[in-house]
């Protein structure tokens, strides 16, 4: 008769215990891949919203230049003396125009 009861309190409890590790994986993942991406992508629109004219750029094609004019939604870029591209603003590449604008260390 004990022996039932500890059986059916165990089985209560089972339901619960399976389902711990499913609230720990949403966790894992919203600790190590979703905050990290909003993160990301927070820097990137702060990283656009603070551009201005004569900024050093790269865009995710690769091409490297200098922000001649910004409208609302795009910009130019300038690529040699009075050569422009016109580029929508979500194509700048904010990791590669950050290591751009980056001096190099200095090695003692």
């Amino acid at each position: 008769m004990i022996a039932t009861i500890l059986l059916q309190a165990a089985g209560g409890f089972g339901n619960l215990g399976s389902l711990i590790p499913m609230v720990l994986i949403i966790v894992v993942f919203y600790f190590f891949m979703i905050r990290p991406q909003m993160k990301k992508q927070k820097d990137q629109k702060k990283y656009v919203d603070e551009l201005k004219k004569g900024d050093k750029v790269v865009t995710t094609a690769g091409i490297h230049g200098k922000i001649a004019e910004i409208g609302e939604t795009t910009f130019s870029v300038e690529v040699d003396n009075g050569v422009k591209i016109k580029f929508d603003k979500s194509s700048i590449s904010l990791d590669a125009s950050k290591a751009l604008n980056t001096p190099p260390a200095v090695k003692a």
